[in-house]
This record gives C-alpha cells, sequence and structure tokens, in this order.
C-alpha cells in the first residue's frame, strides 16, 4: 500500500528570518563591508582606550620636553623614550597626539550629526504633514541655506562665537540640519497619505504621536543612510575649520589642528608631523563613508549596481 507523500513545508516557515538579521547579512554580503566595519571598530576602539593605550598625555605639560621637539620617527629622546612617529615641535608624542585628536575629530562629527539629524528630522517630518504655507516656509528655508556653501556659514558664525569644541558643535548643526530636513521631508510625502496614516487619523489619536511614532519611524532608513554620511563630511569639516585656525582650541587640537601644526614644518623635510594625522584623518573618513554606501544599498536596492 503506497503512503501518501508528506506535504512541503516552505524553507520560508521551516526558518524564519528576522528582518534585522536579514539586513545585517545583505549588509556582509561583500568584503568591503568586513573591511570597512572593522576599519571603523578599530578606529573607534583606539580613540575610545586613547587615555590607557597611548604612551604619552599629550595635554600634561609635566609630560612634554621641548628638547625632545621634532624627532623624527623611531627617534629616542634624552631619557631612553622611544617615538614611533616622531614628535611634534612642542615635544608632544606624534602617536599620542593622533589617538587624542581622533577622540576629538569622531567626538564632534557625531554629537554634530546627532544633534543635527533630531532637529532637521524633526522639522521636516512636521513639516510635511502640515503641508501648505508651512511645508512652504520651512522649504524656502531649507532651499535658502543650501544655496550657500558649508564652510561659509560655519566661517561666519565661529567668528561670531569664538572657538571650542562647544562652539564648533552648534556651528555645525547649523549648517547640517537642512539635509536632514530636505530628506525627511520627502520620505514623509510619500508616507503621509499610506493606509496606516489615514486609520491613524480616523481613530483621532493626537497630531504628535502621529508624527512622532507612526510617520518619522517609517523615513528611518534614508536618514539612517544620510546620517552615517554626514558623520564623514562633519569630521572633515571640522577639520577644515581647525585648519583654517577657527575651530577646535590649540590646547585640544584635533587632526584639523594637528595638520595645520606640522604645515609651517613641511617644507622643511619634517613631513610627520602633518602628513600621519592627515593620514589618519582620511582613514576615519573613507570607513565611515564605506560602511555609509553600504548601508545605503542595503537599505535602498535600487541605487546599488
Amino acid at each position: 500500500m503506497s503512503v501518501a507523500a508528506e506535504p512541503r513545508v516552505p524553507a520560508a516557515v521551516e526558518r524564519h528570518e528576522s528582518p534585522l538579521r536579514r539586513r545585517l547579512g545583505e549588509f556582509f554580503d561583500r568584503k568591503s563591508a568586513y573591511v570597512s566595519v572593522a576599519l571603523l571598530l578599530l578606529l573607534i576602539g583606539a580613540a575610545v582606550f586613547a587615555p590607557w593605550i597611548a604612551p604619552q598625555n599629550p595635554y600634561d605639560l609635566a609630560q612634554l620636553d621641548i628638547m625632545d621637539g621634532r624627532l623624527a620617527p623611531g627617534a629616542t629622546s634624552m631619557d631612553g623614550k622611544v617615538f614611533r612617529l616622531g614628535t611634534d615641535e612642542q615635544g608632544r608624542d606624534m602617536l599620542s597626539a593622533i589617538l587624542y585628536g581622533l577622540r576629538i575629530s569622531l567626538f564632534v562629527g557625531i554629537v554634530s550629526t546627532v544633534a543635527a539629524c533630531s532637529v532637521g528630522a524633526a522639522i521636516g517630518v512636521f513639516a510635511a504633514y502640515k503641508g501648505g504655507r508651512v511645508e512652504s516656509l520651512v522649504m524656502r528655508a531649507v532651499d535658502l541655506q543650501l544655496s550657500f556653501p558649508a564652510i561659509l556659514i560655519a566661517l561666519v558664525l565661529l567668528a561670531a562665537f569664538g572657538r571650542g569644541i562647544d562652539k564648533v558643535i552648534i556651528a555645525l548643526v547649523v549648517v547640517q540640519w537642512a539635509y536632514y530636513a530636505r530628506t525627511v521631508r520627502g520620505s514623509a510625502l510619500v508616507e503621509r497619505n499610506r493606509d496606516y496614516m489615514e486609520a491613524a487619523r480616523c481613530l483621532a489619536l493626537p497630531k504628535s504621536r502621529i508624527v512622532f511614532r507612526h510617520l518619522l519611524p517609517n523615513c528611518l532608513p534614508p536618514l539612517i543612510v544620510v546620517a552615517t554620511v554626514q558623520v564623514a563630511h562633519a569630521i572633515a569639516l571640522e577639520a577644515t575649520l581647525s585648519f583654517l585656525g577657527v575651530g577646535v582650541p590649540v590646547t585640544e587640537p584635533s587632526l584639523g589642528m594637528l595638520i595645520k601644526n606640522g604645515y609651517d614644518y613641511l617644507m622643511s623635510g619634517k613631513y610627520w608631523i602633518s602628513t600621519y594625522p592627515g593620514i589618519a584623518l582620511v582613514m576615519a573618513i573613507v570607513a565611515i563613508n564605506m560602511v555609509g554606501d553600504r548601508l545605503r544599498d542595503v537599505l535602498n536596492p535600487r541605487l546599488s549596481k
């Protein structure tokens, strides 16, 4: 007597895969994703643990000796210290200065991006939900700001505020919020007429809940991509401002300030004072941009090759 075959259970039912795991699997489909994430984690770890792994505290004047100024990479000081990447004009170990400078550059880039993203997303989603004159007024303000170079606006603000890490962050927030407002507004225009939004209005939910609990979360995928790329842009912009002498103070140098300090000695053969901080800056920007590009491909497959 033949036995009836058991019905096959679809593979999608047998192995339920969460959306987060599926997205992570798509993100790491390419080897470049492993390289970019590994490099970014290495830089972040070096910045976070700089006080423990740096050979010297470049902010402690008691640890500096002017006699050790501008020593070449691998040179040894009078008391037997070996400077793997050389020293600057003040006798600071360049490896330690780069690790501490990386802390400031990443801190300024991440904090300014989070603050600008929060402000811009709230303004953009509110403008898209309200529509009419409110939306038109907000978008005219966004277009007006984006018509000026970001570096020009930041220079004007820092000329008025003065130098300081907090002032640089404020200037970067003012410069960047328009990018997020425009991105979120474009996504919210697509989402605001969908069925779940009509259902929320029919239930007479508060407008704040409709906007921030239902509309805004569905606009996050493009916002995440833009925010990731803007972190690298904020780091580069801060480095440019510090190089021009209007960014972070000399007592707390970022990578841009370290490059500026070594620029005057570049032609005299003391290349390491500005070259090594420049390499660290390029590595950080490239790693963040690679992660952002891979996030864009995963969250919006139409943009991938």
